[in-house]
């Protein structure tokens, strides 16, 4: 059984079979409200470790079970092989989308950066 066909709730029991630097990262994911994202690269930033590479790693081995949609590119290109996955999340979360252009691939929209880009707010005091 992967850690992503895992219920959001089984993740506590797993957590000790986690390495400390998946959990981080996945605890970091869950502080991120709807509607907002934060890119890779600032999850590394936040955690001041690793890099945008070994928390896209994270997330592909591990994040199944929090709220993955919620951590992007920083272009904003929706993940590949789960776009209408994270597109019906970030509708329904109300995360700015900005319209694709008639030359985009499959003509769905981008997040909008400058305005779901989510920088911690009040837990930038709490991180780790």
């Amino acid at each position: 059984m992967s850690e992503e066909s895992l219920p959001p709730d089984a993740r506590a029991e797993y957590a000790d079979a986690l390495p400390e630097y998946a959990e981080r990262v996945l605890e970091v994911t869950e502080l991120i409200p709807p509607g907002r994202v934060m890119t890779y690269g600032d999850v590394a930033e936040w955690l001041q470790e690793g890099g945008p590479r070994q928390v896209g790693r994270v997330m592909a081995l591990y994040g199944g079970a929090v709220p993955w949609w919620r951590v992007v590119r920083s272009d904003g290109v929706l993940l590949p092989g789960h776009e209408l996955r994270a597109l019906d999340r970030y509708r329904s979360e109300g995360t700015p989308l900005r319209g694709a252009s008639l030359a985009a691939e499959g003509h769905l929209p981008r997040i909008d950066m400058r305005r779901a880009r989510w920088d911690g707010g009040e837990h930038t005091e709490a991180h780790t």
